[in-house]
C-alpha cells in the first residue's frame, strides 16, 4: 500500500487548506484512514481519523470544529478540510491506513497504523 499525500502550504491565520491523500495498492475499505501531524521534536500527534467500517469520524480535541476528514471510496482517497487554520496546526500532515479494520480504541493511536504517507508541511503564518 502506498499513500502520496498533497495539499500542504502556507496560508495565514484564520485561512484554510485541503489535504488529500491518495492509496494505492490493495487497500481495504474497511480499514481506517487517519491523519496525524508532527513538529520537529515532537511526537505524532493525532488530528483526525474515518472508520472504514462505519464511517464514523473522530477528531483531536484540538482541531473538532475546524477540521473535517472525509473520503472518497471510488478515488481511494482521505480529505482533511483544514479551516480556521492557527499557528498551532503548523506541522508536517502524516496520512496513515492499515491492511484491515481497527479497534475503536485504537484509532487515534499512531502505533496501530502500518503505512504512511510521505508527509505534507502546513505552515499557519501569525
Amino acid at each position: 500500500v502506498q499513500l502520496q499525500a498533497s495539499g500542504g502550504g502556507l496560508v495565514q491565520t484564520g485561512g484554510s487548506l485541503r489535504l488529500s491523500c491518495a492509496a494505492s495498492g490493495p487497500t481495504s475499505s474497511s480499514a481506517p484512514l487517519a491523519w496525524f501531524r508532527q513538529v520537529l521534536g515532537k511526537e505524532r500527534e493525532f488530528v483526525a481519523a474515518i472508520d472504514g467500517w462505519s464511517g464514523t469520524t473522530y477528531y483531536a480535541d484540538s482541531v473538532k470544529g475546524r477540521f473535517t476528514i472525509s473520503r472518497d471510496k471510488a478515488k481511494n482517497t482521505v480529505y482533511l478540510e483544514m479551516n480556521s487554520l492557527k499557528p498551532e496546526d503548523s506541522a508536517v500532515y502524516y496520512c496513515a491506513t492499515r491492511n484491515r479494520r481497527i479497534v475503536i480504541s485504537s484509532i487515534r493511536r499512531a502505533d496501530a497504523y502500518e503505512y504512511w504517507g510521505q508527509g505534507t508541511q502546513v505552515t499557519v503564518s501569525s
